[in-house]
C-alpha cells in the first residue's frame, strides 16, 4: 500500500487513482442538507475529475442553501426530483461506472439516493472524515482525524496530481473553514493552515469567502437566530445549552429551514457552557437534531443513541417522537454522558 499526503493522515489514495483511472462515468452525491464541507468537496472533485477527462453528473437530494451559492459550479447540481422526470436520464444512471460519495457513509444521511445506491451494478466510492457510519457497499476513504472531507479531497487533489483552479480553492477552502467553525474547532492543526497556504496561493480569497457565508445573512435569518437564542434553557449548573427551532418560529421570522445552520453553536458563547442541544422542526415530520460539546462528552455516541452519527465534537440525529418527549430523553442523554465522564 502506498500512502501519499502532505500530513499525518493515512488514505491509500493509490488505490482510489486507480479506481478513478478505470472510470469514465462518475455520478458525484452528498448527504442530505448540505453543509459547506459536502458541496465544497462536491464541486472541487467535479472538477478535479472533468480536469482528468471523466464524464461527471452530481446529482443531490436536497438544495444547495443560499449562502453557498456564490460557489461557481452550483448550478450545475441537479436533484432528485427533476431528475426523475427526464426519462433518458435512467439511461444514463444505468451506463455510470462509479458513484463517488462525499461527506458521509450513513444510509440516514443518503435519503432518497439510497436506492440509488442500492440499485448501481458499478463501483461506489467514499469519502468521509466521520468516525462512525454503515456499509454502504463502498470502497471507503476515511480518516476520521481529519478536520474536514475538505482537507482529504485536496489530499487525493494533490495525489492525483490536477492543477489547483481558483474555483476548486475557493470550494475547498469553503469546505474546510466551514467544518471547522472557522478554524476554531480543535481539529485544527498546523497542517490545516498549510493545506489552508496552498489554497489561498490557488486562488481562494478569505475575505470573500467569508464575506459569501457570514455577512450577506437574510433578515429572516437574524431574525430567526433571536428567537431561538431567546429560548435558550440552562441545564447542569449551565454547562449544557439546549434550544428548539419549530415551525412556527420559520414562519414568524421569515426564515428557511437552511437558515437553522450552525444556530447551535451560537449558544456555545455562553459563559460556562460545554454542550449544546438544538431541535429543528421539520416540515415533513419529526425534529432533525444538532449536538455540539467542548469537553470529554462525545456527541457521535449520544447521537448514535438516536440513530445518527457524526463526531465526538459535532453530530447530528432525526427523530419522529413528540417534541415534549423528545426534548426531555435528550437532556437526559446529555447529562447521562456528562455524568459518565466525571
Amino acid at each position: 500500500m502506498t500512502t501519499t499526503t502532505i500530513s499525518n493522515l493515512s488514505i491509500d489514495w493509490e488505490k482510489f487513482a486507480a479506481i478513478v483511472a478505470k472510470a469514465q462515468r462518475f455520478l458525484l452525491t452528498v448527504h442530505v442538507r448540505p453543509d459547506g464541507d459536502c458541496v465544497g468537496c462536491e464541486l472541487a472533485m467535479a472538477a478535479m475529475l472533468r480536469q482528468l477527462g471523466k464524464d461527471v453528473r452530481l446529482i443531490n437530494a436536497d438544495r444547495v442553501p443560499p449562502d453557498l451559492r456564490f460557489l461557481n459550479g452550483v448550478d450545475a447540481i441537479e436533484y432528485l426530483d427533476t431528475f426523475h422526470d427526464v426519462s433518458e436520464n435512467q439511461a444514463w444512471l444505468d451506463s455510470v461506472d462509479v458513484i463517488l460519495v462525499l461527506d458521509t457513509i450513513s444510509w440516514a444521511q443518503l435519503g432518497p439516493m439510497k436506492p440509488i445506491l442500492q440499485a448501481h451494478k458499478g463501483t461506489i466510492v467514499a469519502i468521509d472524515h466521520h468516525a462512525n457510519g454503515d456499509d454502504i457497499g463502498a470502497v471507503v476513504f476515511s480518516d476520521s482525524n481529519a478536520e474536514a472531507t475538505g482537507r482529504l479531497v485536496f489530499e487525493a487533489a494533490r495525489y492525483l496530481g490536477v492543477t489547483l483552479t481558483p474555483d476548486m480553492a475557493t470550494a475547498l477552502y469553503t469546505a474546510i473553514a466551514t467544518d471547522t467553525g472557522w478554524f476554531r474547532f480543535s481539529s485544527v492543526t498546523d497542517q490545516t493552515f498549510d493545506v489552508i497556504a496552498e489554497l489561498i496561493r490557488a486562488g481562494a480569497s478569505p475575505y470573500g469567502i467569508y464575506n459569501h457565508l457570514y455577512e450577506q445573512q437574510s433578515a429572516g435569518k437574524i431574525r430567526l437566530i433571536g428567537r431561538v437564542l431567546a429560548k435558550v434553557e440552562l441545564h447542569l449548573d449551565g454547562t449544557l445549552a439546549f434550544t428548539s427551532i419549530l415551525l412556527d418560529d420559520f414562519a414568524q421570522a421569515g426564515a428557511i429551514p437552511s437558515d437553522s445552520e450552525d444556530i447551535v453553536n451560537k449558544t456555545l458563547a455562553i459563559g460556562g457552557t460545554q454542550m449544546a442541544v438544538i431541535v429543528v422542526e421539520q416540515s415533513s415530520g419529526g425534529f432533525k437534531i444538532s449536538f455540539r460539546s467542548r469537553c470529554e462528552v462525545d456527541c457521535s455516541k449520544v447521537a448514535a443513541t438516536f440513530g445518527g452519527g457524526g463526531h465526538r465534537q459535532a453530530a447530528g440525529a432525526a427523530q419522529k417522537l413528540p417534541y415534549d418527549e423528545l426534548k426531555t430523553v435528550l437532556i437526559a442523554a446529555m447529562c447521562d454522558a456528562k455524568q459518565k465522564t466525571e
